[in-house]
């Protein structure tokens, strides 16, 4: 089994950085419903960034919302690591060919001052760990060919990250009502996927509260300072080269995010 993990772990590293996906890891590699030796995968990625100098900087957490889910026939949350290379700025331009099969949707990110240690957290401790809350879009991406994905695929390529937006309009979670929040996704300035805050667990507290208590219980838990992407809030959009994108989220603000029309070489 070790040396099929480290296959699929080979497998997702060339497909990252020769552009071409690889086909899906379960029942070939991985074990159908096999999430515990896919997270062991994500952890073999995860050591070789931070090698090459990656930071991490927080975490993101996938399949929250029912859209999602539906799509990929995936009903459990997962989770992903998210480092500074991973970050891009509000309205910065990307590369098309950073990513092999991009596509965007709308979160709320929260920003942490305080360690989540404890895997029994009450909603005051949540509460009090954040800081302050944005608006996000999230830059996801699978390195899977065709999006063919399970929960084991999904979670060995590192909850299909690719990269993150982080607005610029810091709000205190007691200004916002987070499960009533409205988010609408706009390509030239029409809407291709809306969604609320609701969509995403019930509320994204709910989104964090599952994250924090899963990295605590497995040794590695919520750092003061971590970014939570907590979830999409509405359907996943693909991407189309040369356009851009802004959410704006009730009571959040917007960012936004746009693409080139061809790589970058």
């Amino acid at each position: 089994m070790e040396a099929d993990i480290e296959a699929a772990n080979r497998e997702l590293a060339d497909a990252r950085s020769t552009g071409k996906p690889c086909a899906p890891l379960r029942g070939r590699l991985l074990p159908e419903g096999d999430v515990e030796s896919a997270y062991r995968v994500q952890q073999l990625q995860a050591r070789a960034w931070q090698g090459r100098g990656e930071r991490r900087v927080g975490a993101k957490i996938g399949l929250t919302s029912r859209a999602v889910q539906e799509t990929f026939g995936v009903f459990q949350p997962d989770f992903g690591m998210l480092t500074d290379a991973m970050a891009v700025g509000d309205g910065v331009e990307v590369p098309i060919d950073r990513l092999l099969q991009p596509r965007v949707e709308a979160e709320i990110a929260f920003v942490l001052d305080k360690d989540l240690p404890n895997p029994q957290l009450t909603t005051v401790d949540l509460i009090r760990a954040v800081d302050h809350v944005l608006p996000a879009i999230e830059i996801v991406d699978s390195r899977i060919a065709a999006w063919d994905i399970s929960i084991v695929d999904t979670v060995a390529d590192n909850a299909s990250s690719g990269l993150f937006v982080l607005g610029t309009t810091p709000r205190r979670l007691a200004d916002v009502d987070l499960r009533l929040c409205g988010m609408v996704l706009e390509h030239a300035g029409e809407p291709v996927s809306v969604g609320a805050g609701a969509a995403c667990l019930g509320n994204p507290l709910h989104a964090l509260q599952w994250l924090a208590g899963t990295l605590a219980r497995a040794g590695d838990p919520l750092r003061a300072g971590d970014v939570v992407l907590s979830g999409a809030l509405g359907p996943m959009v693909p991407v189309t080269p040369g356009a851009a994108y802004e959410a704006r989220i009730s009571g959040l603000g917007s960012v936004r995010t746009s693409f080139s029309r061809e790589g970058s070489a």
